[in-house]
């Protein structure tokens, strides 16, 4: 993780339900990709941490939104700092070949928060704010790129925060 340089950092999750098992060969592709996309990412300018399951390079054993979707969870320095890695960069490949690997969602599957600097967020923390982005969309506390909050609308709403009582 690097040292933090704002008072908040952009964490954002992103699920995707695999059209076949990760070992299938028409995946293949996709996993091939895996290791340079991440390592991408880990030098990208504005990186800040990223889930990896333990003794793993990537988080794709992982399954805590069903056994055939993926998570990415990532927390960046800035908005455009993601943004650049996931449309500027070699991502940008894997982007315009999802359909090849993943069902196409009908609900959403990204969500973006602002969370302080250092903080790391946990799978939990992420499906909740991906649960209130679609039970509730588009506010400082879950958003996406296209409807996008910055850090200040994010402090101005703090009880928006705060993660909603469970029943």
């Amino acid at each position: 993780m690097t040292a933090p340089r704002h008072a908040a950092h952009l964490a954002q999750l992103n699920v995707a339900t695999l059209r076949y098992p990760l070992d299938d060969p028409r995946v293949a592709p996709f996993v091939d990709m895996l290791d340079p996309v991440n390592a991408a990412a880990d030098g990208a300018p504005g990186f800040v941490w990223r889930l990896v399951e333990d003794g793993a390079a990537d988080a794709t054993g992982l399954r805590p939104a069903g056994e055939d979707v993926i998570v990415n969870l990532s927390v960046w320095e800035t908005q455009e700092a993601l943004w650049d890695f996931a449309y500027r960069s070699g991502h940008l490949e894997v982007m315009r070949r999802r359909r090849e690997w993943f069902a196409r969602h009908v609900e959403a599957h990204m969500v973006l928060w602002w969370v302080p600097a250092g903080h790391l967020p946990t799978v939990g923390e992420a499906m909740e704010r991906l649960a209130d982005l679609r039970a509730n969309g588009p506010s400082p506390r879950a958003f996406t790129f296209a409807s996008s909050y910055s850090e200040a609308e994010a402090e101005a709403a703090p009880h928006l925060q705060a993660a909603p009582p469970t029943v």
